[in-house]
């Protein structure tokens, strides 16, 4: 299985990488041309970490940094796991 992000669904997605040669305008140059254009591959930062779902299991998954960062999901640690337990009852 391809590794996505469980959250966003973020995955691998392709792009190009730009080869220029000469100076832009702005600077006093001839203009800035573009030599060369590569196929590349943009992969997002995936994490493999244990969450808490929203059934209160606790899972080992991979998710993104964005993700992370933004606050969309809950580590599992043992406070977390406690709290989501004392949750549900």
């Amino acid at each position: 299985m391809a590794r996505r992000c469980t959250v966003s669904g973020a995955g691998p997605t392709s792009g190009r990488k730009y080869k220029r040669r000469g100076m832009v305008r702005r600077k006093g140059g001839a203009g800035s041309k573009i030599v060369g254009k590569t196929l590349r591959v943009i992969r997002p930062n995936l994490q493999r970490i244990k969450i808490v779902d929203e059934n209160g299991t606790v899972r080992r998954v991979w998710v993104s940094a964005r993700m992370i960062k933004a606050g969309k999901i809950t580590k599992a640690g043992k406070a977390s796991v406690k709290r989501a337990a004392a949750a549900q009852k």
